[in-house]
């Protein structure tokens, strides 16, 4: 088996290096084992290891190889499409209704300020910054939705403000927005530098991590003299004999590790890029207070500075041929629209990951089988959240109740017309840009 490696991202020429990991070699017993080495089988292994479990994790490639150590950095608390009324009132009387919904919109109004402590906690250098995530308003009539989700937010105890347009122009050092609303919990990271933060946690905690070890079939322990249901992962160089199991793969999911279990999301490419250091001087006039900033188009704007300067942005594309090229005179564009005082500069890393879409826009964690626990769809709002469910399926694992998770757990649900879903992302994303231009 010829080993996976990480892009050539920001995040892999920036990030300490991970701890010492090693495929899996032989046999091995746990009380979990956890499938998928990125956010959210980092955080489950943490907690169930901080938790007294023997804990046991397999990732195919390196730590944080998918979209956990792809991703722009954004921690953001709050779903990109839904809104706390939309998310309270979308769970069924039959999953725990609106009681239910609310405690997901608790867990995702609190994720960056779990993520950010959870950093400080165990000093993981991810080049952390909780100066607050905004989300300016791209045309006046979206001031209305920006007022909204204040209220709304507002209603259930988050630090939310609306901006105005002075106010707006301030935080992000252009006059290009119409105001907008902040959540002073959130901000930026190196992802991969978090994710490797989180394993080395881990690994502190108790937990064995197993590289490029990539789970090949899940299937039950039929032998002889088990005490109870018991689940059995293969690699290409041992197995594992565990009482649970959390699959944690995302979008990264191989087809066919669990029943239908890839065809619950729709992988999404998603586009990086980084910028050369930018002066003092023009550091100093674009996001002067470090915030992370993502906008209220479909066809997302974001920003935010790594530590050396760089101005961390990307975008999306409908048709991926020839990407590299069209994505940096795309977005050199948007650039110098948004910001005109940065004249001229070049970008040093554009890389791409896959984020996991769901065709409700919601998250679902689901009970996949007795002692079987997965999620999927976190839809571009993975760093936060994605973390936050982690300790919640690890506290599932660690015998707590599936009603006491702070989030509805479903039996697994398809999405219908998967094989064309490629299409429905291409149409989305032309229907996205075609809005925004429209009020």
């Amino acid at each position: 088996m010829s080993e996976l490696a990480l892009p050539p991202t920001l995040w892999a020429e920036t990030a300490p290096a991970p701890p010492p990991t090693g495929p899996l070699a032989g046999p091995a017993r746990a009380d979990v084992v956890v499938i998928g080495g990125g956010f959210t089988g980092l955080s489950t292994a943490l907690h169930l290891a901080e938790g007294g479990a023997d804990t046991l994790l397999l990732e195919a490639g390196p730590i944080g190889f998918g979209a956990s150590g792809r991703n722009n950095g954004l921690v953001i608390p709050t779903l990109s499409r839904l809104d706390p009324d939309d998310i309270a009132a979308s769970v069924p009387a039959a999953l725990g209704g609106r009681e239910k919904g609310e405690e997901l919109v608790g867990l995702i109004r609190d994720s960056a300020g779990f993520v950010f402590d959870l950093i400080r906690r165990h000093g993981i250098e991810a080049e952390a910054v909780q100066k607050g995530w905004f989300q300016p308003a791209h045309r006046p009539s979206r001031m209305a939705l920006a007022r909204r989700r204040v209220e709304q937010w507002a209603r259930r105890g988050a630090p939310v403000r609306l901006l105005d347009r002075a106010e707006a122009a301030a935080r992000a050092g252009s006059e290009f927005w119409h105001g907008g609303w902040e959540n002073s919990t959130g901000g930026h990271v190196n992802p991969l530098a978090l994710a490797r933060g989180l394993a080395a946690a881990a690994v502190g905690a108790g937990a064995r991590l197993h590289t490029q070890s990539p789970a090949l079939s899940i299937g039950r322990d039929l032998s002889i003299g088990s005490d109870g249901p018991r689940w059995r992962v293969t690699t290409p160089g041992g197995e594992v004999v565990a009482e649970r199991v959390i699959l944690a793969t995302h979008a990264y999911t191989p087809p066919g590790l669990w029943p239908g279990f890839e065809r619950s999301i729709v992988p999404v490419r998603s586009y990086q890029m980084a910028t050369t250091p930018l002066s003092d001087n023009l550091r100093r006039s674009i996001l002067p207070e470090n915030h992370a900033l993502s906008d209220t188009q479909g066809d997302l704007y974001f920003f935010h500075f790594d530590a050396a300067g760089r101005l961390v942005t990307g975008g999306s594309l409908i048709i991926p041929f020839g990407w590299e090229g069209r994505l940096r005179r795309r977005i050199a564009a948007r650039v110098r629209k948004v910001y005109p005082q940065i004249g001229e500069f070049g970008f040093t890393h554009v890389w791409w990951g896959y984020i996991a879409a769901t065709d409700d826009k919601a998250p679902h964690l689901y009970d996949l089988a007795p002692g079987v626990l997965g999620w999927s769809g976190c839809n571009g709002r993975g760093v936060a959240l994605s973390i936050a469910l982690g300790r919640e399926m690890a506290r599932a694992s660690l015998g707590a109740s599936l009603r006491e998770v702070a989030a509805p757990v479903e039996q697994l649900r398809r999405i219908a017309g998967h094989s064309f879903a490629p299409l429905g992302v291409a149409w989305n994303q032309a229907l996205f840009r075609w809005k925004d231009g429209r009020d």
